[in-house]
This record gives structure tokens, C-alpha cells and sequence, in this order.
């Protein structure tokens, strides 16, 4: 049987409470966070765009911004002049980035499944998205983002760090906003992610991170991997 497959209750149990988690907290999580490049560190913004030049040499083949939230990130890559569009597993979410950028696509999905056929996406950016990954989907969902991009295509994850002994750490919120949910968040050292995208056939070309600044309680780390040609 697929990890993948619905008859799996475990992953079916895992993307319906993050959907429903989001669908809940969506319009304060826009509230809260509504102009990404405004509210990023200078450090954020500038692999963001670094990324937008790679992903300019596969034109005219999209980049797929996984996990697209309220869409600003998604927003400002097509600023940048990169063809792309948003994928966000909230219904909630996704009618509020259109709602924001009626000018760009959102689409309701999941990064672990696309529904995109083979070697179609220039670049894949997720941002603070695959921390909602369990451990054991890390290696199917690497497995599609190389379905899906052209050879040559990169990949930017963004995601707060975990303890500099290497460990796992997990959390569980019940709670946030003021509205009850269950979502479950995972944080990874850079090493480790980097370690389940070479499983994948996509070698990383950089990894960065900075440390927390402002109301930030975690070190920030970025991941860029480039799908062998």
C-alpha cells in the first residue's frame, strides 16, 4: 500500500487535522502575518531572491510556492518577474490569497500528493510549510517534488531549525489564535533535511542559517537543492 493511498487512516489522519488546523486559524494567521517581504529578515528576502534567478533560467516552466498561506510569498516572486503559483492545503487559506492577489493562481492541494504531471514545475519554494511533514512522509514527499521538476529545477525549504545536537523535536499545539486545533510541528536541523533530499536524488547546493532576531525563539534554516540534469 501507498503512504500516500487514503486507505493509509495514519497519513489521512495527519492532512486532514493540518487542514482543518488552518482552515481554523486562517484569517488570524493572515491578520498576523499579511506582507511577508515587509515583515522577512533582509537575510530571508535575499535567498528568496537568489532562488527567483535560478528558477529564471527554466522559464517558461512555473515555480510552485507549497504552501502558499495568504500568498504573499507567491506575490512577490511573480513581482520579481517568476511565472508562478500558490498550493495550500486550507481551502480557507487559498480563498484569501486569491481574494488578496486575484491576479495570481491558488490551488487547494497537498505537497505530498501534486496533482501535476512529471518534470512541469521550474522550482519549488516552501517556506515554513514542510515543518507539518512526520518524519516518516519526508521521504515520498522529496520523492515528488523531483516528479515534478524539470531537471535542473530547484528547491528552496525554509524552516525553523532543531537542537544543535542533531535531534528531532516535535510539538503538538492544541491551541493557537484563540482557536482550538491539532497540528503538529516538526523542526529539523538544515543537516537532516539535507540528508532526506539526497534520498530523493536532489543534492543540496547551500544551506544557511541565521539566528533568531525580534520575537523569534528558534534559529531560521534554508535548504537549497537542485534536481540533477
Amino acid at each position: 500500500m501507498s503512504p500516500h493511498s487514503p486507505e493509509n487512516s495514519e497519513y489521512a489522519d495527519f492532512i486532514e487535522a493540518t487542514r482543518a488546523s488552518y482552515d481554523a486559524i486562517a484569517l488570524a494567521y493572515t491578520d498576523r502575518f499579511p506582507d511577508w517581504p515587509a515583515d522577512s529578515h533582509p537575510l530571508d528576502r535575499s535567498l528568496v531572491t537568489a532562488f527567483a534567478e535560478l528558477a529564471r533560467e527554466r522559464i517558461p516552466a512555473p515555480v510552485a510556492d507549497l504552501g502558499s498561506g495568504p500568498g504573499s510569498v507567491t506575490a512577490h516572486l511573480n513581482a520579481l518577474g517568476i511565472p508562478v503559483f500558490g498550493v495550500d492545503l486550507s481551502p480557507r487559506m487559498v480563498a484569501l490569497a486569491r481574494r488578496a492577489h486575484p491576479e495570481l493562481r491558488f490551488h487547494v492541494g497537498s505537497m505530498t500528493s501534486l496533482d501535476l504531471p512529471d518534470e512541469t514545475l521550474g522550482g519549488i519554494i516552501a517556506l515554513y510549510s514542510v515543518i507539518h511533514i512526520p518524519t516518516e512522509h519526508l521521504a515520498a514527499t522529496f520523492a515528488e517534488f523531483h516528479r515534478v521538476l524539470v531537471p535542473g529545477g530547484h528547491v528552496l525549504l525554509g524552516f525553523q531549525s532543531g537542537g544543535p545536537d542533531g535531534d528531532e523535536e516535535h510539538l503538538h499545539l492544541a491551541e493557537r489564535f484563540g482557536h482550538e486545533i491539532s497540528l503538529d510541528y516538526y523542526w529539523r536541523t538544515p543537516e537532516a533535511v539535507a540528508a532526506h533530499l539526497a534520498k530523493a536524488d536532489l543534492p543540496t547546493q547551500a544551506r544557511v542559517l541565521r539566528e533568531p532576531v525580534d520575537e523569534e525563539t528558534r534559529p531560521r534554516a534554508f535548504v537549497l537543492a537542485r534536481k540533477q540534469s
